[in-house]
C-alpha cells in the first residue's frame, strides 16, 4: 500500500494487482504456500512410451524428456544446497528448475519453448489434452463406434435417389452379425464360429444372404460437420466394387457435397424403431425440401442440366423426321449403339 501511494504509472499499476492477489488470497482463506507444489506427479510409463525403432535404436515420449530435465535440475540444487554453494548460483538453479517444471505442465507459456532433436518444439501435458488430436476431443468426446464405416465418396450416376452405393468389403464388416445369424439359421453353418469363419472367406452363399439382408435394412449417410438436419440421410445400399461409396448427384446439395476427395460416415440403424424411422422420415426421397426455407433442395445443377438439354435438342434436319418405334428400351439402345438413330431421334416404345 506504501508503494502505491508513493509510485506512480506502471508501478503503481502492478502494486494494485499485486495487492489484489493478496487480498484475494486473505478474503478467501486460501494460504499462498498452498500454491506451490512440493511433489510433482509423474505420469504412467504406458502414457509415454519408448518405442524401439529399426536398427536397435529407441524413440521416446518427448514427456520423458521434460520429466529428465526436471529431474536432473532437481538433483543438481540439492547438490549445490549440500556444498552451500552462493547465493546467487542457488538462486539461479531455483529458477531454471522452475522453468523446467513450467515446460513440463505447459510448454511454450512462459516465452521461449523448449526443443529437442531437429529444432522439435516438446509436447507437454498440456499439449496432451488440448486441441482436435488431444485427449478430451480425439479420445472422450468422440469415439469409434460398432456398425459404422468411413470412405471416400464418388459419383453414382446410375442410382436412384434414394440409394447409395456400399463397397462389398464394408458392407460385409457393417452386417457381418445379421449375416452369420442368417448362415446359421438357415443351416450353412453349426455354430457362430464357423459362421464367422464363412463370412470372411466371402463364399457366394454369404453374397446372396448379404444381398437379402440390405434390401431390408438402410443406412445412414452422415457428412461433417453436420449443420443441419440433412447432413444425416437414409438410405437403401446398394453393393458395387471398389472402395468409395457411391452417392446420387442430386443430393449432394442437402450434404453440401463435392468429389474431390470428400468423406463420408456409414452408420447401421439397429433396432425396429430405427429402421422404421430411417424408411418413414429420413429417406433422402423424403427431403426434397430445405427445413429452413422451404425450397426445393433437390434441384438439377450443372452437367445434369446441360445432360437434358441436349438430348431434347432438336436439331436443324430433325424437323420432318418420323418417330423411331421399338419393342424394349434395350432395342432402341441398341440402335443407338449401331448408329441407326442419334441420341435426339424421338422414339416410342411398344411393349
Amino acid at each position: 500500500q506504501e508503494e502505491m501511494r508513493t509510485t506512480s504509472g506502471q508501478r503503481r499499476r502492478k502494486s494494485i494487482k499485486r495487492l489484489r492477489v493478496v487480498e484475494a488470497f486473505r478474503k478467501s482463506g486460501n494460504k499462498p504456500e498452498w500454491m506451490v507444489l512440493k511433489n510433482l506427479p509423474v505420469l504412467p510409463p504406458e502414457l509415454r512410451p519408448m518405442v524401439q525403432l529399426d536398427g536397435g535404436r529407441f524413440a521416446t515420449s518427448d514427456l520423458n524428456d521434460l520429466y529428465r530435465r526436471v529431474i536432473n535440475r532437481n538433483n543438481r540444487l540439492k547438490r549445490l544446497i549440500d556444498l552451500q554453494a552462493p547465493e546467487i548460483i542457488v538462486r539461479n538453479e531455483k529458477r531454471m528448475l522452475q522453468e523446467a517444471v513450467d515446460a513440463l505442465i505447459d510448454n511454450g507459456k512462459r516465452g521461449r519453448s523448449i526443443s529437442g532433436t531437429h529444432n522439435h518444439k516438446l509436447k507437454s501435458l498440456s499439449d496432451l489434452l488440448r486441441g482436435k488430436q488431444g485427449r478430451f476431443r480425439q479420445n472422450l468426446l468422440g469415439k469409434r463406434v460398432d456398425y459404422s464405416g468411413r470412405s471416400v465418396i464418388a459419383v453414382g450416376p446410375s442410382l436412384k435417389l434414394n440409394e447409395c452405393g456400399l463397397p462389398r468389403k464394408m458392407a460385409l464388416e457393417l452386417f457381418k452379425p445379421f449375416v452369420m445369424n442368417s448362415l446359421v439359421m438357415n443351416g450353412y453353418a453349426h455354430n457362430i464360429k464357423s459362421a464367422k469363419r464363412l463370412a470372411e472367406k466371402g463364399t457366394p452363399e454369404v453374397w446372396d444372404i448379404l444381398e437379402g439382408i440390405i434390401e431390408q435394412r438402410p443406412v445412414l449417410l452422415n457428412r461433417a460437420p453436420t449443420l443441419h438436419r440433412l447432413g444425416i440421410q437414409a438410405f437403401k445400399p446398394i453393393l458395387v466394387d471398389g472402395g468409395a461409396i457411391r452417392v446420387h448427384p442430386l443430393v449432394c446439395t442437402a450434404f453440401n457435397a463435392d468429389f474431390d476427395g470428400d468423406q463420408m460416415a456409414v452408420h447401421v440403424p439397429l433396432s425396429e424403431g430405427a429402421v422404421m424411422e430411417a424408411n418413414q422420415v429420413m429417406m433422402s426421397s423424403q427431403n426434397m425440401l430445405s427445413p429452413s426455407s422451404g425450397q426445393p433442395i433437390v434441384t438439377p445443377t450443372l452437367d445434369i442440366v446441360l445432360g437434358c438439354y441436349y438430348l431434347t435438342l432438336k436439331k436443324p434436319n430433325q424437323n420432318g423426321s418420323e418417330i423411331k418405334s421399338f419393342s424394349t428400351f434395350d432395342d432402341a439402345l441398341l440402335a443407338h449403339s449401331l448408329n441407326v438413330i442419334s441420341i435426339q431421334t424421338p422414339i416410342s416404345i411398344h411393349k
